[in-house]
């Protein structure tokens, strides 16, 4: 893998743009939760979470976290900067499916100013544990 820095943003897309990477390759990482713990749903920063899709793969009934949980589970992560491998964290994960198929990957290193960067069958090594599922849609 490669550390890419770039400058601070405050959004996937915001990111992809200062780092100069397309934005089908950058995962964003989005947690939920409910009564049954959290949930990282990992898709492309170009793309929308569905949750309704996502609860019907799951049979869950998911809804977004709140910042100060999200910060008191990633203890090492600014707040929107999670990177997308949730089982180092003990968080479930699902994978949309999309991003899987990517020859290059990007994502959040836990700030908001650096990228990991790892050709895309790194990526599908180190997340072959994680499900895979249309859980969104191209914006």
């Amino acid at each position: 893998y490669e550390v890419i820095p770039h400058g601070h943003t405050s959004s996937a897309l915001q990111t992809a743009e200062a780092a100069r990477v397309p934005g089908d390759q950058l995962a964003k990482s989005v947690l939920l939760g409910d009564d049954n713990g959290y949930l990282l749903a990992v898709i492309p920063a170009t793309y929308r979470l569905e949750i309704g899709r996502l609860n019907q793969v799951t049979a869950r009934q998911l809804e977004m976290i709140g910042e100060a949980e999200m910060l008191s589970t990633f203890t090492d992560c600014e707040c929107g900067a999670i990177p997308p491998i949730g089982d180092a964290y003990g968080v479930e994960t699902v994978l949309e499916a999309d991003f899987a198929k990517q020859d290059l990957v990007y994502f959040e290193s836990g700030d908001h100013e650096h990228l990991i960067r790892m050709p895309g069958e790194a990526f599908r090594k180190l997340m072959d544990q994680v499900p895979r599922a249309h859980v969104s849609q191209h914006l």
